[in-house]
């Protein structure tokens, strides 16, 4: 009984819901069938409670196994970083603005969940469906998904035109300004100066306009970067590294590409991870950085 009471808040819990969600979507079998069985047993439990002597002989020390085992399964995960448990801490908000629809999940996508799990609001800004890149129905689908896996609260896309931003810069400096305005974000993340495609350039450019006048903005590192991207802010994402490769995933219509490829974003993660003596790690360039922006995650 108690530990059917100790699953079910588990599983009611918005975070834990996140967690199980991004996990039993992508092979999660074992960690699903193990809550089954214990769910399972501990109804023996209560059957056993309702209506006594009904239940298999030994219900208590069965009861009391389930519970260790329980323990011992969730205690597993957290020590893998698997779930992030509640702590005290500041509410804080990030807004993320990109240009196509797969930019977060490639650049920031392990430093999103993060944030999202330690209990922060993360909204996103696209600026563009990508049609000049896939297809676009099926693009802004695949948006849509890999914001709802990576926890974001809200992911408003615009249609732009894919591959000359620059000819919008004004409208998207508008956009930005009005969810500044309504968001109040502590943080902004954006693409970088450093970056050869054309799109990235014009929204960093928008963002900066439309960020004049706050304290925190950060830049992420896109596939296209050049060799003058130079991050000195670095994301841990150790623990949320599988996360990254999976929201990767979504993005199906671009899976040909090597730079979707499983073995080239772990590559990176390590690489970053190295400069920042962590096993896997994202690397931000600071426009400007205040100390406190980045809350406890």
């Amino acid at each position: 009984m108690i530990a059917t009471i100790t699953l079910i808040g588990f599983l009611s819990m918005h975070r834990w819901r996140r967690y199980f969600a991004r996990r039993f979507r992508n092979g999660g079998v074992i960690r699903l069938a193990i809550v089954a069985v214990l769910l399972g047993v501990s109804s023996v439990g209560i059957l056993d409670l309702l209506y006594p002597g009904t239940g298999p002989r030994g219900i208590a020390e069965v009861e009391l196994a389930t519970i260790l085992v329980a323990g011992l399964f969730f205690a597993t995960l957290l020590a893998q970083g698997r779930i992030v448990p509640s702590a005290r801490q500041t509410h804080q908000r990030y807004l993320f603005v990109g240009a196509h629809p797969d930019d977060f999940e490639l650049a920031c996508g392990g430093t999103v969940a993060m944030l999202v799990d330690a209990g922060h609001e993360v909204r996103g800004i696209t600026m563009s469906h990508g049609h000049e890149g896939g297809n676009s129905g099926t693009r802004l689908d695949e948006a849509r998904e890999g914001a709802k896996f990576l926890g974001m609260a809200s992911l408003e896309i615009h249609d732009f035109p894919d591959t000359t931003l620059h000819s919008v810069e004004r409208e998207m400096t508008l956009v930005v300004e009005q969810a500044i305005d309504e968001f109040e974000p502590d943080v902004i993340f954006t693409h970088s100066a450093h970056d050869q495609h054309q799109d990235h350039a014009s929204v960093h450019a928008s963002v900066l306009r439309a960020a004049r006048f706050q304290s925190s903005i950060l830049c992420f590192e896109s596939p296209s970067v050049t060799r003058l991207f130079d991050p000195s802010v670095f994301m841990d994402i150790t623990r949320y590294l599988d996360v990254k490769v999976r929201a990767v995933q979504v993005h199906r219509d671009q899976s040909g590409k090597p730079y979707m490829t499983a073995q080239r974003i772990k590559g990176l993660a390590a690489f970053r991870g190295a400069q920042a003596k962590v096993s896997a790690a994202e690397g931000f360039e600071p426009v400007r950085l205040l100390t406190s922006a980045i809350g406890q995650h």
